[in-house]
């Protein structure tokens, strides 16, 4: 007997995806460094690394660590910048039906309206995705995603400049994530991302030192994971737009989890660097559980999470 058809298309704000598994920023590149190891195609999205105006280094080595169930990285935000970005690196993603999310950040609210405004008129580009955790030089540094008005500017100077779709990628390192979600989507956002790192560190006990020469980094990976589920369920029930889940995600139960919790959709991030092909295990493990389940849509278990014993 032939497996039921299960639907899994999902739409995040005017933005439709063949199915809810996407890869996340960072660990995927520009597309070209995975390419030979699984099917775009079969994607979801693809999440670009983080692009800025001007190229950026990042931070000195060394930078990533093993932790336990993760790691540590502090990259920087190391990337090409917007110009090569789109003359050398778009070009080889236009070439895949699958739907390219570009990550981008600033220092300044200004910067984020200037990127977001040109990443508008570039062909190719399906979405956008703010990365609010990094620092407002003219704010003395605090995070642009720490506090909700600082937030609700930022975002509604990035609304007034594009009509694509709108991604915002909130940052755990807060005391209440949902009021921050809340001002992002008061802002004009179509979805929210959750969550990035959380701020962790290494010591060399011999050394007695920082093992990251920036002394923190973000940490990410299964150790993550129960947190980072607790915040996407607190999350959506305060807010109406989409939750895409983030964290620790290695395989479909994981997946399933954040769906079950309310995500529309989740981000392979980590687990790409222990198995690359982990999105098409993860789509395939998803399809098997609703057609086992006797589901014909997956939006039949986005948000069924039981809560009565």
């Amino acid at each position: 007997m032939a497996a039921q058809e299960v639907n899994l298309a999902v739409n995040i704000g005017r933005l439709h995806l063949c199915n809810p598994v996407m890869v996340a920023s960072g660990v995927f590149g520009y597309g070209e460094e995975y390419a030979a190891l699984l099917d775009i195609n079969r994607l979801g999205a693809v999440i670009t690394k983080g692009i800025s105006l001007e190229p950026t280094c990042g931070n000195p080595p060394p930078r990533i660590i093993e932790t336990p169930s993760g790691m540590l990285n502090a990259i920087g935000l190391q990337n090409v910048g917007l110009k090569a970005f789109v003359a050398e690196k778009l070009t080889f993603l236009r070439q895949f039906t699958t739907p390219v999310i570009v990550n981008f950040y600033g220092s300044t609210v200004e910067e984020y309206a200037e990127l977001a405004g040109r990443l508008s008129d570039v062909e190719g580009i399906s979405a956008i995705e703010a990365n609010i955790s990094c620092p407002n030089v003219k704010e003395g540094g605090i995070s642009f995603g720490t506090d909700a008005t600082m937030t609700y500017k930022t975002i509604k100077a990035i609304r007034s400049v594009t009509d694509l779709t709108l991604i915002v990628k909130l940052t755990p390192n807060v005391t209440d994530i949902a009021a921050i979600a809340q001002s992002v989507e008061e802002a004009g956002a179509d979805a929210v991302s959750l969550t990035n790192t959380f701020t962790g560190m290494v010591v060399d006990t011999d050394a007695c030192r920082p093992v990251l020469a920036n002394i923190t980094g973000g940490l990410s990976g299964p150790a993550i994971r129960p947190l980072a589920l607790r915040l996407v369920w607190e999350t959506v029930q305060k807010i109406s737009i989409p939750v895409i889940g983030i964290g620790g995600i290695m395989d479909a139960d994981d997946a399933l989890q954040f769906l079950i919790a309310g995500a529309r959709a989740v981000q392979i991030g980590t687990g790409l660097f222990v198995n690359p092909q982990a999105p098409h295990s993860i789509l395939d493990g998803i399809e098997k559980y609703l057609q086992d389940k006797g589901c014909t849509d997956v939006q039949e278990i986005v948000g069924s999470l039981r809560l009565e014993q």
